[in-house]
């Protein structure tokens, strides 16, 4: 099987790139400029790279490009879409790229003819406030905008745009789409990503000086990668497929880090997870930027709760314990020198 990943470079791209090229497979990589080795030196020293990894230049927001990445593959995994809180104009930095890249990529297969295409969406496609009971795949999250929760909204648009595409014209190829959670984990690429930073910004003091009453549904980046590949694999795979291991709160994980031996950094001390501290925290929300702002707003105090029966009863998943994987990152981000060793 030969198989293109769009945004190779990237956290969850390279991961997938890895696991593909551990099962044999031929991979196209797209990248914005295969010639910058800090984007690619460790993606061409993978096991298997030298042989089977050929990486094209593609922008999202560029119809040429993909089709010459695509051209021999059964399968594009699309992976690729921009994930930051706050931005400077969400239209432009987080929408557009989002929509725009998936119908560039999209229509690319289908003139390629590609068989299935495997699109990396979010449970922020799911909900962005979600009520106690359990989500699946069926929710769809219709509460998100411009205004609130920008990165949330950029998923439903983007993973709406494909299934209309799909649904209105019959193109060669089919399509599954994997709602991944927060994904945490060690890092192929040495870039600091937006979930692995918040690890970093706990060990660093600052960004989080309380513990407040937040919860993050999460998940290994290896195992989404392997979702990513049972998904192109599994002819029976179909519809969307909910990738999370558990729900961890922000007390928890700061627990964790500090029985395993991350106890003298700066993790934050000071406890607001009672409704009182809750309270306090959503007035203080109100200085943070609008990004940010609307996460606390539509999150605090909830614990949420997805139903991943159908990605293990289809795909056969299991999960890792997001415990040790919260572990790994924090040994992660300080081998990568994003945070000081230990005083």
């Amino acid at each position: 099987m030969q198989v293109a990943v769009t945004g190779v470079s990237g956290f969850v791209g390279s991961e997938v790139a890895r696991a593909l090229l551990d099962r044999g497979y031929m991979v196209h990589g797209t990248v914005r400029d295969p010639e910058n080795g800090a984007k690619t030196d460790s993606l061409v020293s993978l096991d298997g790279a030298d042989k089977r990894l050929r990486l094209f230049a593609a922008d999202l927001m560029k119809p040429d490009g993909f089709v010459e990445a695509f051209t021999g593959c059964d399968v594009v995994m699309h992976v690729a879409s921009p994930y930051v809180i706050d931005v400077d104009d969400a239209q432009r930095d987080l929408v557009d790229p989002a929509v725009t890249g998936t119908l560039n990529v999209l229509n690319a297969a289908d003139a390629a003819g590609v068989k299935r295409v495997v699109q990396t969406s979010s449970v922020a496609a799911i909900s962005d406030e979600f009520e106690d009971r359990p989500y699946t795949e069926a929710d769809w999250n219709v509460l998100s905008s411009l205004a609130r929760n920008p990165y949330s909204y950029s998923k439903v648009l983007a993973e709406r745009a494909a299934w209309d595409l799909v649904e209105s014209r019959s193109p060669s190829f089919d399509l599954v789409v994997v709602n991944p959670s927060a994904v945490f984990g060690p890092s192929l690429v040495p870039g600091l990503n937006t979930t692995n930073r918040i690890v970093a910004d706990l060990l660093t003091g600052g960004v989080y000086p309380a513990i407040v009453a937040l919860s993050f549904p999460s998940v290994d980046v290896r195992d989404v990668a392997e979702a990513h590949v049972r998904a192109a694999e599994m002819s029976s795979a179909t519809g969307r497929y909910i990738c999370s291991a558990s729900t961890i709160s922000m007390e928890r994980t700061v627990a964790v880090l500090k029985e395993n031996g991350f106890d003298g950094y700066k993790l934050p001390k000071l406890k607001l997870t009672s409704s009182l501290g809750t309270f306090v925290t959503r007035q203080l929300a109100r200085f943070q930027p609008p990004g940010m702002r609307s996460l606390l707003e539509t999150t605090l105090g909830r614990t949420i709760r997805l139903d991943t029966s159908k990605i293990r009863a289809d795909l056969g998943m299991e999960f890792r314990a997001i415990e040790d994987t919260l572990v790994e990152t924090a040994e992660d981000v300080v081998r990568w020198g994003h945070v000081g060793a230990q005083p």
